[in-house]
């Protein structure tokens, strides 16, 4: 009878072990060590800069630049491709800035300083759930630890009357 329950337990913490997942939003540099400014050679800059990260939803965009010199403003689609802020969605100017990005689909970014976006200052990141579905403005759940505990706590109530079953 030991060893059966042994077996058992062990088998539930397996089960257990296999579904808990954790997350953990990342937090990027915009521009990594160039931070948020005129690009001086290569007006896509940040456009390059994005397309070879995986943004997902609570993730931050950290956008470092001087206050006085730059700002960041979330725009529309339109706003974006003319450098214009007027349907501008928020406007920070004290830098640094940290964004968290709270829903699926395209965001857009621009420095309304006269010239600035025009020359390269702009940037359009995709944003993804944690299953990649990238319909504009869903709302997926935070990632974070207490969503997974709450699954996890389930999934042990659920072995556990199992368990206390079938011995």
């Amino acid at each position: 009878m030991g060893r059966k329950s042994s077996m058992a337990t062990a088998a539930v913490f397996v089960v257990l072990a296999s579904t808990l997942t954790t997350y953990a939003s990342t937090t990027y540099t915009v521009g990594d060590s160039i931070g948020w400014q005129v690009p001086t050679s290569n007006s896509n800059l940040y456009d390059d800069w994005a397309d070879n990260k995986t943004f997902v939803v609570e993730d931050d965009l950290l956008f470092k630049f001087i206050t006085g010199e730059h700002d960041v403003a979330e725009v529309t689609e339109p706003g974006y491709d003319a450098c214009t802020n007027t349907d501008t969605i928020s406007i920070d100017n004290k830098g640094p800035v940290k964004i968290t990005l709270k829903r699926t689909g395209d965001h857009y970014f621009i420095c309304t300083y006269p010239g600035h976006c025009p020359a390269g200052q702009k940037l359009k990141v995709q944003v993804r759930s944690e299953t990649g579905d990238t319909t504009p403005g869903v709302l997926s759940p935070p990632r974070n630890v207490a969503s997974s505990l709450v699954v996890t706590i389930s999934l042990v109530f659920v072995s556990i009357a199992t368990f206390v079953l079938l011995c």
